[in-house]
């Protein structure tokens, strides 16, 4: 797959790309727990079958620690055992804020109550700008062509302010 446009190639790309990094950086420094950040993006980017923010994601997950059984298995986190009530239920809301289209009713009540129980309003509010970024950028990458497979982690850090 031949990439079709280079976005921080161009002066507005790159400009665009850099605030997107720091609404990111303002996510990650939210009281949210990192793991539930990664399990976020890593899901809702094979959802949206983004290659460079699947091999972003993952990567940057194992640099931080998770284990390989949990990543391997964030494709059928209903069929598994290794995530806690409150992984669930972001990737619930990850899952369904992703697919709006093809949900009758965008994310479901119950899905909201069990975000609820387990986070509070700081916490609520990164989840759903997660999902809203993490999806940007699936779209922005997924559009432009732009492979998996030569992420670093860390190769980003200098976009910040």
């Amino acid at each position: 797959m031949e990439p079709r446009f280079d976005l921080m190639a161009n002066a507005l790309g790159a400009k665009i790309a850099k605030r997107i990094y720091n609404v990111a950086l303002a996510i990650q420094q939210s009281p949210l727990p990192q793991a539930t950040q990664d399990l976020m993006m890593l899901r809702a980017s094979q959802i949206n079958g983004c290659g460079f923010c699947i091999d972003y994601h993952t990567k940057d997950a194992t640099a931080a620690g998770e284990t390989a059984v949990r990543l391997h298995l964030v494709a059928a986190w209903r069929e598994s055992t290794v995530f806690t009530e409150p992984e669930q239920a972001a990737l619930a809301l990850t899952e369904e804020g992703t697919r709006l289209a093809d949900a009758h009713h965008g994310v479901s009540d119950e899905t909201w109550a069990q975000v609820r129980r387990h986070y509070d309003d700081d916490q609520i509010v990164a989840l759903v700008s997660l999902v809203a970024m993490i999806n940007a950028n699936n779209r922005l990458n997924v559009i432009v062509r732009n492979p998996g497979g030569s992420y670093e982690p860390g190769m980003f850090s200098g976009m910040a302010n």
